[in-house]
């Protein structure tokens, strides 16, 4: 078992029964002697009115070996108690240690509790390989839950604390159906991968209703117009939006060896489901993509020359292939006009387009094309 999962099984609930000795002084006349179950005696972490967080338990020398390895630990005769300053990373030793036993937490910790949990659920996301915009969403949502039952405790909290919340989305915010199923997904998460615990079937849930819409369709000429309203690479990204049926982040994360101009494919990587796919080359726009494939190596080379020229890698496999950062089969198909600069490393890099960019240059072409329908960027490929 990991250290990661060792420190938060702690909080679960765990019930040794054992038998005790017979009781002494009873009559030869009973046959069986009566057991007993012992009370389970649970470490207890609380804070003091001085701030110092404290831990209580009945004495047991292996427990107090455990208290004493963390730094900072004083005996308080008058409470009978270890207290420790309120310092970063204490609260994460404590349930490590007693990874194995009941712990209850004081709700009053709730928030020492929160960055411990919130970075366990980014070590679970990254360690599935879940999208950047999946982690932000679901520490986001994770967020949100623990402060709206901020007066209980997360590690102890289960299926009613769960419904409430998400029927609270639902009667007082008034979110969409897809916000709420976004919302029970990141929390699902935290019990099932983070805190290794059931949470039962969420029987009662008011779920937010769902309504039945169609998507907006561009006629063949409105389609047009809007396109024809676009310049440089904005059209070919919308062409390829249009043509090809891509997504927007799918277009802008399009690298040089994705583009088959030999077969007229193209090969969709991590697109939506972590799935990957091929799909058809527009002839219309074959020759405008390799003019600007052109235009783009040129870039490159520059920034090659000046001592840059890298992109990021998927996967970290910059690290298996040191070289290809630079190599020109990695580099975007739309990448950015000017390079950004690595605070920690120093180094400068290329990434694409931002989305808000194309976004933004649609939505003015729509208006401009005078077309009346809620479209987007999205739009292009129901169409």
């Amino acid at each position: 078992m990991s250290e990661v999962q060792t420190a938060l099984n702690s909080v679960i609930s765990r019930v040794h029964l054992s038998a005790c000795n017979a009781q002494a002084g009873k009559t030869a006349q009973i046959a069986q002697p009566p057991t007993r179950t012992p009370s389970i005696s649970k470490v207890k972490v609380s804070k003091d009115t001085s701030g110092k967080i404290t831990v209580a338990f009945p004495y047991d020398p292996s427990r107090i070996s455990k208290i004493k390895t963390i730094e900072g630990h004083k005996w308080n005769p008058d409470k009978r108690c270890w207290s420790f300053p309120d310092s970063e990373g204490v609260l994460h030793k404590i349930l490590k240690i007693f990874g194995q036993e009941q712990v209850h937490i004081d709700p009053a910790l709730q928030v020492n509790l929160s960055p411990i949990v919130l970075d366990k659920v980014r070590e679970a996301i990254q360690s599935r390989h879940y999208s950047r915009r999946t982690e932000q969403t679901y520490v986001n949502w994770v967020k949100r839950f623990i402060h709206f039952h901020s007066n209980q405790n997360l590690l102890e909290m289960g299926e009613k604390e769960i419904n409430a919340f998400l029927s609270h989305m639902a009667i007082n915010e008034h979110v969409s159906a897809s916000t709420q199923t976004q919302a029970l997904c990141a929390i699902v998460f935290l019990y099932r991968h983070v805190l290794n615990k059931d949470i039962g079937l969420l029987e009662g849930l008011i779920r937010a209703k769902k309504p039945k819409r169609l998507p907006v369709v561009l006629t063949k000429q409105e389609a047009k117009a809007v396109i024809g309203l676009l310049e440089g690479d904005k059209w070919l990204m919308g062409m390829l939006l249009y043509g090809a049926g891509l997504r927007l982040m799918e277009c802008l994360r399009l690298r040089v060896q994705d583009i088959d101009f030999s077969r007229n494919e193209i090969m969709v990587r991590d697109g939506k489901g972590a799935k990957d796919r091929i799909t058809m080359l527009p002839e219309l726009i074959k020759k405008p993509l390799q003019d600007h494939l052109r235009d783009v190596k040129a870039i490159h080379e520059k920034d090659l020359a000046e001592g840059w020229g890298r992109v990021l890698m998927p996967d970290a496999l910059d690290r298996k292939y040191p070289n290809a950062p630079t190599d020109w089969r990695w580099q975007w198909v739309f990448p950015q006009e000017n390079r950004w600069k690595n605070t920690t490393t120093g180094q400068q890099c290329r990434h694409h387009v931002h989305e808000t960019i194309l976004q933004r240059v649609v939505k003015d072409a729509v208006h401009k094309a005078n077309v009346v329908k809620h479209a987007g960027c999205h739009t292009f490929r129901h169409s």
